[in-house]
């Protein structure tokens, strides 16, 4: 029977139009909160962030930004053009204060005292089953203010993608994206679809290269006067080695892992979450590839058959979106997929085998390079789905630091990522039942059979990001489970979080 994981949300992955970050006093100490709500009405939420150059902007995704001035709406007299006959907009709200920058030290340190009082009626609790590890930092820091066997190995679940998508920006860098291309044969009779690992390729995306490619042909003049003459259609899988299989497929949790693929292999039309997945990916991406082909007036004869392009030059070429986003992605939706193929690219960077026994040693090898305690870790997979992977409350916490040290930007889309409580991804419709916490945690989820793990960051009363791993198994009531994680979280911001 397919292990269960968490089912990601299928409410928007980027709440930016909801959430802005402001800064507030409460008793007398810093907090930060968020505000999400209507163009009238809006919910004060607490959150947090790290300042620093890279992938994000006081602690809102670039994307995010983007997205928000393109849509270039009108929301106060400095918000956007104004139209003509248009009434005059209401108000400006004051200018959003900055993101907690880790840099500055703003007060003291929590009392670790203080932490284990207020953690100890929680981590005892029967609901996070037979075994529970636990590791809390100061991320300006890098102390432990809190730990409980922070330094034994456990079943990650979920929580080891934050590992796997540290690996590759660290590998890889956060700018780089991956390349399918199209490549025609020295005789110019054969065309061949070459995958480069990219999941998230689309039909659209097909269909852009179909016409690139189109193009090329008649424009080389060696394929017909008019470019008409039929050519033969090939596809190449030779980036990725090893069994295509995950170690618990079939299952509507992942598709095989191949270069080549639509959509994820995805059956339904959806984005994320269980789905039923073809068995054939990279076949179905040729077949689709050639009906594009057709669609742009190319004559295709015959089936598309797998073979390396080999003597070819590049006629057409599709580039993913950038690494930072697919790590993004990766994280709020707790998309396996796109973790596996990561893992890979790792692999592919550091030149080890793309296949799962390099991808592990590949991820491994990064996160040494990054000074992360990896004693008793094992990087199974790049997903979190084998049970077999280990890492340590400590290993994450880490990792999480790391990812919110300003001399690492490249590493800061791990931080921006991670689901929000609340609002995105993962963690949409958790804590709702929690007081105060909504908009306040940041984190990855992790979920398997008697395995519940949370991992992520939360800004504490006294103003300071804390990076947070909690870690449990046997537990017979996944729900208690996770509701008990989230109760340790919100815990770390003090009373009322």
């Amino acid at each position: 029977m397919a292990e269960p994981v968490e089912e990601p949300s299928n409410r928007p992955s980027d709440p930016w139009g909801r959430i802005k970050n402001l800064k507030s006093k409460r008793n007398g100490s810093n907090t930060w909160q968020v505000v999400a709500g209507s163009a009238v009405l809006g919910l004060v939420v607490a959150t947090g962030a790290v300042l620093a150059a890279g992938p994000w902007d006081n602690g809102q995704r670039k994307a995010e930004r983007q997205l928000a001035a393109a849509a270039d709406r009108t929301g106060g007299a400095h918000h956007g053009r104004r139209l003509p006959g248009a009434p005059e907009p209401a108000p400006s709200a004051p200018v959003v204060l900055g993101a907690l920058d880790t840099t500055v030290t703003r007060s003291a340190p929590q009392d670790p005292a203080s932490l284990r009082t207020a953690l100890a009626p929680l981590i005892g609790s029967p609901a996070l089953g037979t075994q529970v590890a636990a590791s809390v930092i100061d991320t300006a820091t890098g102390k432990q203010l809190y730990g409980r066997g922070a330094a034994t190995p456990m079943t990650p679940a979920s929580t080891i993608k934050i590992a796997t998508t540290a690996a590759a920006l660290s590998a890889l860098g956060p700018d780089h994206r991956i390349a399918t291309t199209v490549r025609l044969s020295e005789d110019h009779r054969t065309l061949t679809l070459v995958g480069g690992g990219d999941p998230t390729l689309s039909k659209p995306a097909l269909r852009s290269l179909a016409t690139e490619a189109a193009t090329a042909l008649r424009e080389s003049g060696e394929n017909g006067e008019d470019g008409q003459d039929p050519v033969r259609l090939a596809y190449d899988t030779s980036r990725y080695t090893g069994p295509v299989l995950h170690p618990i497929s079939p299952n509507d949790n992942i598709a095989p892992v191949t270069a080549l693929m639509v959509d994820e292999g995805r059956l339904n039309g959806t984005d994320r979450g269980h789905a039923p997945r073809t068995e054939d990916p990279a076949g179905d991406a040729a077949r689709a590839f050639a009906a594009e082909l057709k669609k742009a007036g190319v004559k295709v004869t015959g089936a598309p058959r797998v073979a390396r392009a080999g003597k070819a030059r590049t006629v057409a070429t599709h580039h993913s979106a950038p690494l930072s986003a697919l790590v993004e992605r990766t994280l709020t939706n707790s998309d396996n997929d796109i973790a596996e193929a990561l893992a890979r690219q790792t692999a592919i960077a550091t030149g080890e085998s793309a296949d799962f026994a390099g991808a592990r040693r590949a991820v491994t090898a990064e996160l040494k390079k990054l000074k992360v305690p990896t004693t008793g870790a094992r990087l199974a997979d790049g997903s979190g789905l084998d049970r077999e992977g280990r890492v340590t409350a400590g290993l994450l916490t880490t990792l999480l630091a790391r990812a919110a040290d300003p001399d690492r930007p490249e590493l800061r889309p791990v931080l921006t990522g991670l689901p929000v409580a609340g609002f995105s991804g993962t963690l949409s419709t958790r804590y709702q039942d929690v007081p105060g916490a909504t908009g306040l945690v940041r984190a990855k989820t992790g979920t398997l059979n008697r395995v519940n793990a949370l991992a992520g960051t939360v800004v504490d009363p006294q103003g300071r990001l804390l990076a947070f791993a909690f870690l449990a198994s046997g537990s017979d009531a996944p729900s208690d489970a996770e509701s008990a994680l989230d109760a340790l979280a919100a815990a770390l911001a003090g009373p009322g979080g």
